[in-house]
């Protein structure tokens, strides 16, 4: 919470900003707040509400209306509840519950624009042939021949009167309903605010509409506010409070230019000593920062390898890195360094924050999971269909297991509520598990994989089934090169399956380290970040050369990307802030940080890694 002392430049430049805001909501007024890393943006949110609530409280009450806040995750609508008493004139949902709470009882128009999303129609295509398969007495599998003409099929009949559902974001057709995913969701919003009809019901129920972390928000919904409402200046009133800096999620919306809506700077930031606040604001001066205290010290440095001697890695991700084993000793080097100058590397104290996979998959343990994907995207994203499986079902279903929640774990398989009828059918799954468990623990990925294409239970997708198979049945041809899928899966099949696991922990931030995935919203006394290579959507050597040289044509939305992940990492540490750069540093990008961090603050680390006791 802000300091109380109200003469500090900072609560000074709050209080300028929350009067502004509610002279903004009293005169209805369309709007967004702007709020930079550190600036307590969910204070002024709650601030707002709480302005609401007093305003027009009673008002709404009684008309049964609803203030809706829509917030970017459940911990942020949890928290929002919780320093608004959970009064009951305001509605928290994450922007998929808020949107399915309004779109759930239009049934018929869900059925008719289920046709228009994308994924839709090839699903039911696969429904419809399940259904001849069935139905084929003599069990041939009428099912269509990927080179011959897709087969024409009634799609609004496959629909019928199903009813749609949306529980797991997991989307699946049966007999009596179609449930979908959270995509879906979102598209369904999308279309049906542009229906007159339910505008008016969302507007009946809802005057006002504030948006947490807006610039997370998925750029279709942001852009149907802003079309159906703000341009219009019809319906409700809209909020919008983030930062587009922070915008580090691929599907957010970003930065939203809009003359019709009024933007609120909130100049100020409670996290950071004047060193640190120092930085961001020589990073961005479009938004600058007053501190508590402008006498305030820490630290905030920036270590290069430049002089390190050998060959650095080359290719489109990896080109100018240094060696996995040279960064990881550097990194111990620098950790050395800091520890002696008073650093607590405690994880109480301190979080090292990884813009790299090049130190990262070594220091997590799945290294040689990681050295199977030339891009990096494909097993952290988890783009790849097989580390999708892995991460998103095989693991949660043996967690909840090994836990005993067996009604989640059905639950996540599809078959019920319990899905066991029968004595045999629990030894059964029991035995499978237990077994499963056992080579998830000391086998491969391939021995875990053999398991599963050697019975149901659980079952394997048909897309890993059918890759699998053509895997092994495939036979080297010397002079033939093999496919890049058959060689991806042979070598993902020797890795040990552990490294699957540590994959899922880090994904899920159950480890020391972290990356754009879990940073942002947090704080820590220290922070080091690691600067490298390896991810493919990142370059940020590049992207502190254009600070200096300005945006090559083209290269905006790069630049803008890397931009974001840095500003957010070295926006954490309240204290202390240090950066290793892994990579290669031009002359322009380190002129770069020269700017921002001041003579002296930038600093070589030497031509080798010398570990220190």
């Amino acid at each position: 919470m802000p300091n109380t002392n109200e003469t500090n430049p900072a609560n000074l430049a709050a209080q300028q900003a929350l009067e502004r805001l509610y002279a903004a909501l009293q005169q209805k007024q369309n709007f967004i707040f702007e709020a930079g890393a550190g600036a307590g943006k969910t204070y002024s949110l709650i601030k707002a509400l709480q302005f609401l609530i007093r305003e027009n409280g009673k008002a709404y009450d009684k008309a049964h209306k609803r203030i809706a806040c829509i917030t970017f995750t459940n911990v942020a609508k949890e928290q929002i509840d919780s320093r608004t008493d959970k009064n009951p004139i305001i509605h928290t949902d994450t922007i998929h519950a808020f949107s399915w709470s309004l779109i759930r009882n239009f049934q018929d128009e869900l059925r008719k624009a289920l046709l228009t999303l994308e994924k839709w129609p090839p699903r039911l295509l696969e429904y419809h042939n399940e259904l001849l398969a069935t139905e084929n007495s003599e069990g041939e599998i009428q099912t269509n021949n990927p080179e011959e003409p897709q087969q024409e099929i009634d799609y609004k009949a496959c629909i019928g009167k199903k009813e749609i559902k949306y529980q797991l974001g997991y989307p699946k057709i049966d007999d009596d309903c179609i449930t979908l995913s959270h995509d879906d969701v979102l598209h369904l919003m999308i279309h049906l605010l542009t229906k007159e009809k339910f505008r008016n019901v969302l507007f009946s129920k809802y005057p006002v509409i504030l948006v947490d972390e807006y610039q997370d928000t998925f750029k279709g919904i942001a852009d149907a506010l802003q079309d159906h409402f703000v341009n219009t200046e019809t319906g409700p009133q809209v909020g919008f409070f983030g930062d587009n800096w922070q915008k580090i999620y691929g599907a957010g919306c970003g930065k939203i230019d809009n003359e019709k809506l009024l933007v609120i700077p909130k100049n100020a930031n409670f996290r950071s000593v004047a060193t640190i606040v120092n930085v961001l604001n020589a990073m961005r001066p479009g938004l600058m920062q007053e501190v508590e205290n402008p006498d305030s010290i820490g630290f905030a440095k920036a270590y290069h390898t430049n002089e390190w001697v050998g060959r650095r890695r080359t290719g489109n991700h990896w080109g100018g890195d240094l060696p996995a084993e040279d960064a990881h000793k550097y990194l111990v080097e620098l950790r050395s360094q800091l520890s002696i100058e008073g650093w607590d590397f405690g994880p109480e104290k301190t979080k090292i924050l990884m813009l790299t996979h090049n130190v990262l998959a070594q220091e997590q343990g799945y290294k040689e999971l990681a050295d199977v994907f030339s891009n990096n995207e494909a097993f952290i994203k988890k783009e790849d269909k097989f580390i999708a499986y892995f991460v998103d079902f095989l693991e949660p279903i043996c967690e909840a297991f090994e836990n005993k929640k067996y009604g989640v774990m059905f639950s996540l398989i599809g078959a019920g509520k319990f899905g066991i009828h029968s004595h045999s059918q629990k030894v059964e799954w029991t035995d499978r598990m237990t077994s499963l468990l056992e080579i998830r623990d000391r086998g491969t990925i391939g021995e875990v994989l053999e398991f599963l294409l050697n019975g149901s239970k659980p079952k394997l997708p048909e897309n890993i089934v059918e890759a699998c198979k053509r895997s092994l049945a495939y036979i080297e041809v010397e002079g033939q090169e093999m496919p890049s899928e058959i060689e991806r899966i042979r070598n993902l099949w020797v890795v040990p399956y552990k490294q699957v696991i540590a994959i899922k922990n880090f994904v899920n931030d159950h480890t020391p380290f972290a990356t754009k995935h879990s940073v942002k919203g947090e704080e820590f006394e220290n922070v080091l970040v690691v600067v490298g290579r390896g991810w493919n959507q990142y370059n940020f050597d590049q992207m502190l050369a254009y600070f200096n040289d300005g945006i090559t044509p083209g290269r905006e939305d790069a630049f803008e990307r890397s931009r974001n992940l840095f500003y957010v990492s070295c926006s954490r540490p309240t204290t202390r802030l240090a950066i290793l750069f892994t990579q290669l540093l031009s002359d322009s990008a380190a002129a770069t940080l020269n700017s921002w961090l001041g003579d002296g603050n930038v600093i070589s680390l030497g031509t080798v890694p010398i570990t220190l006791n």
